[in-house]
């Protein structure tokens, strides 16, 4: 909810400026400013970018405390190869096809840091990424790879990826990776993914997941 708000902030800072654009562009006549004319459509580049910012951020969701964000079943298909299906917090589910020996489950974070977080603001995530993996190293390097983007930011407008790599821009925010650890894949083995403001943590769930963990251990 708190994440949805500074959207809504920022959507309408964007559309002032948008409507601030489009006054400059309408007024008087083009004769009269050719510079007014491309300071118009400047401003109103800013505000359609400032509303990808908002949409981006409306798209991560607020952590409370440790909570479980998605689960993972598996059904093998062949040779190092299984279909998974993920299902999500808000019980979307979608279905990939993963090669390989393991899985791994990422997330991209947002902490308040300074006195922000005095304020109790809790951090936000959006699963990014399913991929799988295999066992052997160089079967790792040279077999066929599979890796799925689970969410992608719009036109490039990708605030986290800004403030990850320019962090002096925003220094009360950290954007960083959560990951869940590489698991077995196995058939019908069933995972639960759990996220706290450390990360990501999957456990299993049947005696499938149990089985496939104890062995690759």
């Amino acid at each position: 909810m708190l994440y949805s708000l500074i959207a809504l902030v920022i959507l309408l800072i964007g559309a002032f400026v948008a409507y601030k654009a489009a006054r400059v562009l309408l007024r008087g006549s083009w004769i009269a400013g050719w510079f007014r004319g491309m300071f118009g459509l400047c401003l109103l580049a800013v505000g359609l970018v400032i509303g990808l910012m908002a949409f981006d951020i409306y798209r991560y969701k607020q952590i409370q405390y440790e909570q479980v964000v998605a689960t993972i079943s598996l059904v093998k298909n062949g040779d190092q190869q299984f279909t998974a299906t993920l299902v999500d917090s808000k019980g979307n589910e979608e279905k990939f096809n993963l090669r390989g020996d393991q899985w791994q489950l990422d997330a991209r974070i947002f902490k308040v840091k300074g006195y922000l977080s005095t304020f109790g603001l809790r951090p936000a995530y959006r699963l990014e990424r399913l991929s799988g993996r295999y066992y052997d190293l160089e079967q790792e390097h040279t077999g066929p790879r599979t890796v799925y983007a689970l969410n992608e930011s719009l036109y490039g407008v990708d605030v986290w990826r800004w403030i990850n790599r320019y962090p002096r821009w925003m220094p009360v925010m950290d954007a960083v990776y959560g990951s869940a650890t590489f698991l077995p894949m196995a058939d019908r083995a069933l995972y639960e993914i759990s996220l706290s403001s450390t990360g990501l943590l999957a456990r299993p769930l049947n005696r499938e997941a149990e089985e496939a963990i104890s062995v690759w251990k």
